[in-house]
């Protein structure tokens, strides 16, 4: 029973300011939260932090990121005793608060001490219900705190957007891309964006097949074959090296919707083949039945020696802006 009670709680989010362990009462003023994308304040004492508890935290919340080539957390975290939690240290964008109480509790609720921010309290009358309780409930917690980061990267690129009214016109979607992205190559066919980095780029390419190139019976097969082929024809390469999947690992795969429609992510590497080049991509395969065709757009990071994480997070939230100018199915 006390699992489902636990389950319920973390589904709920406070919309509004609270005055619960501390927080700002509605109406009071929040300070602006700070923060880099995927940083993590945890909050437990030390005596938690290097036993057994802060290691179920770092087991779930470190765990790799998908679809890069080296091992990246899923989060960046900091770990303060709950006596050094005030003033300036509660206004981290995102926190985990873990301790013993009196009640055995999940708590998620937004703007606790600052704006915008996503709080989750975890706590029990011992540790072993701790621990078990970050074990139930993590996978839940993981998803709010990447919601929330994907809504705050979305915010700072539509600071200042790129004029993207050639892709409209071609291939009658809406894609918010930062300022800072250039237009590589615009035809008919291809669309190709790159933003500059100290070493590298991040890249953006969309483009169309028909519907029937994705087999629903072997669709990571279909969606590799349709980027070893049309993206390696289309994307210019130097020395004309194909721009491949790397073979040695299958891409993440899953479905999910954007924009109301069924689609197909996958997360994985490329390789420029012979060349000694590669690098994480994300890719969606967006079902447009009303066009018969899949939209396929998709985000890389050419970037030797530098962690990529962030880059292809902020690939990642550009990517799921699209919206089709003509929804009608």
């Amino acid at each position: 029973m006390r699992f489902v009670y636990v389950s319920l709680l973390l589904t709920f989010l406070c919309l509004s300011g609270c005055s619960d362990e501390g927080g700002k009462k509605k109406g009071s003023y929040l300070p602006s939260s700070n923060g880099n994308i995927n940083s993590l304040q945890v909050v437990m004492p030390n005596e938690y932090w290097s036993e057994s508890v802060g290691e179920t935290v770092r087991e779930y919340f470190a765990a790799p990121t998908d679809g890069l080539p080296q091992d990246e957390p899923l989060f960046s975290m900091r770990q303060l005793p709950p006596n050094a939690f005030e003033g300036f240290a509660r206004n981290s964008r995102l926190f985990l608060y873990v301790n013993k109480g009196e009640k055995d509790t999940v708590i998620v609720k937004q703007n606790w001490y600052a704006k915008p921010q996503i709080g989750v309290s975890i706590t029990a009358q011992n540790t072993d219900q701790l621990e078990e309780f970050i074990k139930d409930n993590h996978e839940a917690i993981i998803d709010v705190f990447k919601k929330s980061e994907l809504k705050e990267r979305q915010r700072r690129t539509n600071l200042s957007l790129l004029n993207l009214k050639g892709l409209s016109e071609t291939f009658g979607i809406d894609l918010k891309v930062p300022s800072a992205y250039r237009i590589a190559l615009a035809t008919e066919e291809f669309y190709w964006l790159r933003k500059s980095l100290e070493s590298g780029t991040t890249n953006i390419m969309v483009y169309q097949v028909p519907l029937d190139y994705i087999d629903e019976e072997n669709v990571i097969g279909s969606i590799i074959q349709i980027r070893d082929t049309i993206g390696s024809r289309l994307l210019p390469v130097e020395d004309d090296s194909p721009f491949i999947t790397e073979a040695a690992y299958a891409p993440y795969l899953q479905e999910v919707e954007l924009d109301d429609k069924k689609a197909y992510e996958s997360k994985g590497t490329w390789e420029v083949k012979d060349a000694f080049m590669g690098g994480p991509f994300i890719n969606y395969a967006i079902e447009d039945k009303a066009n018969n065709r899949y939209l396929i757009i998709e985000g890389f990071t050419h970037a030797p020696s530098v962690e990529k994480r962030d880059l292809q997070f902020e690939l990642e939230s550009i990517l799921k802006t699209v919206k089709f100018i003509d929804n009608k199915e």
